[in-house]
């Protein structure tokens, strides 16, 4: 239960923080207007009359309000330019302790234990 309201919570503060909430409030102004309109005329008209901006409800106007006044944030575009300090560091090679040349067929037989695959593998899906 505790969960439930947790992840309710969270969506209900990320759609907060999209602006989300703005629509929600704009589909219930829309579905109250489409009410009222139907109850006065036929389904087309009381759709155009929804939706065409020209007969805006009270709702909707503040609405519009609302989203102008909201201020949005304003991100710094001026590149900050990151500075490291300069450490000097000391870089030293070891010398292994034990070292042997191998001739060159030692080393490739070495790497090389497995048996190629029988039959040799087809070039493309011929």
């Amino acid at each position: 239960m505790l969960v439930r309201l947790g992840n309710i919570l969270l969506i209900t503060a990320l759609l907060a923080a999209t602006g989300a909430h703005w629509a929600v409030l704009q589909s219930v102004a829309w579905t109250g207007m489409f009410a009222d309109n139907l109850r006065t005329a036929a389904l087309v008209e009381a759709i155009q009359k929804t939706f065409d901006g020209k007969h805006a409800c009270t709702l909707c106007v503040k609405i519009k309000a609302g989203q102008k006044s909201e201020k949005k944030p304003k991100f710094c575009s001026s590149a900050q330019k990151l500075e490291f300090l300069s450490q000097q560091t000391t870089f030293t090679l070891f010398a292994p302790e034990a070292f042997m040349l191998l001739s060159g067929q030692e080393f490739y037989s070495s790497a090389r234990q497995l048996q190629p695959p029988t039959p040799p593998p087809r070039i493309g899906f011929l």
